[in-house]
Order: C-alpha cells, then sequence, then structure tokens
C-alpha cells in the first residue's frame, strides 16, 4: 500500500514519519501526477487559507477533489478545515464532507492545549485507553449532517472529530504524538 500526505505546507513530515513506521510507503504530494497509484492522503496540519492558495496555484484543487471522491483522505487541523463543505468564509475547500467547521475556535496559539479523548469508535485499536491529543489554534466541527458522522466529542459537546465515508477529519495533531492508533485506523481506511 502507498499513501501521500499533501507537502505543501504544514506539518508533513511528521505524518510521513508515522506512516514510514508503520511500514507504509510514502509519496509526498506536491503536484497533480503525484495522486497517482495512492490508495490514500492525508492533509496535515498547517495554515488552511495557505494550503487552499497553493493547491489551486499548482493545479491540485479539482484532482484532489476527484482523489477525495473514491479514496480515502484524512485531514488533521487545517486538513480538517480543507475537506469541509463550509467554514463561514470565502477561501478555497475541497469540499468533500458534510462537516462546517469554525477556524481558531480555542482561540490563539497560547490557547493550545492537550487532553485525553474516548477513543472507542477504533475498535480493537482502543485498547480501553484514551488517546492523548494535541489541539493548536485548532477549529471545531461545529455541524455534520448528510452522510457524516461525529467520532469524538469534548466533555462540552464539541466535535473534534468526523467521518464520512472514507472522509476522516481530526482537529487535533495525532501525528504530534507517539501513539500512531489514529495512522493505523487510517491505513485500515484505506485499504
Amino acid at each position: 500500500m502507498k499513501l501521500g500526505v499533501l507537502a505543501l505546507q504544514g506539518d508533513f513530515i511528521e505524518h510521513q514519519t508515522m506512516l514510514e513506521r508503520l511500514g507504509v510507503e510514502v509519496q509526498q504530494v506536491r503536484l497533480p501526477s503525484h495522486l497517482e497509484g495512492l490508495a490514500g492522503l492525508i492533509i496535515p496540519g498547517g495554515e488552511s487559507t495557505t494550503i487552499g492558495k497553493l493547491a489551486v496555484d499548482f493545479g491540485l484543487l479539482e484532482p484532489l477533489r476527484e482523489f477525495g471522491r473514491q479514496r480515502a483522505i484524512w485531514g488533521t487541523c487545517a486538513g480538517a478545515i480543507f475537506l469541509s463543505r463550509d467554514v463561514g468564509r470565502p477561501q478555497p475547500l475541497l469540499e468533500l464532507m458534510d462537516i462546517t467547521v469554525q477556524r481558531n475556535a480555542f482561540g490563539r496559539q497560547v490557547d493550545s492545549f492537550e487532553t485525553d479523548l474516548d477513543v472507542s469508535f477504533m475498535g480493537k485499536e482502543y485498547n480501553g485507553r484514551p488517546f492523548h491529543a494535541v489541539f493548536i489554534r485548532a477549529p471545531i466541527i461545529e455541524k455534520v449532517y448528510g452522510n457524516a458522522r461525529a467520532l469524538i466529542t469534548l466533555a462540552d459537546g464539541r466535535i473534534v472529530a468526523a467521518q464520512q465515508g472514507k472522509l476522516l477529519a481530526t482537529s487535533f495533531h495525532p501525528e504530534l504524538t507517539g501513539d500512531d492508533r489514529f495512522h493505523r485506523y487510517f491505513v485500515e481506511l484505506a485499504r
């Protein structure tokens, strides 16, 4: 299996490292031709407007949309924003997931935090252990509709992970932890 990591901007190297640790072949994606032969793609955290503008500049927006209609895509933080249908402001989006996202919902960089999350939806990967998540200027998934479903909520009910078929969105950064369960979950989604 070969997976891609969108390498236009953001923490793509960290995702690549996690996947390689799992024995997955990884392709950095910067051009439409780099999508060929991939079973899935990770869109990393970074800055969603920058990722969108670069995707437009490199002719990737429509190829990424087409890819996501057929194969697995996981967006973390800015990647989750980029996957969504609506962010309440004009910016390039893939518009693949039936989710509405609020950017920087927790505030500024100094408001970043870590917390344990219930990941029992993972089944065997759960192993009774919570997932220690890192939130950095994180978005919130304000609304799931259509075919999307919420996977994880915080204690106050705010949604921080959603799935729609082979599309996965997380508000946090699993690639910044030593815990590879989300990457293993995505590898299975991409199969």
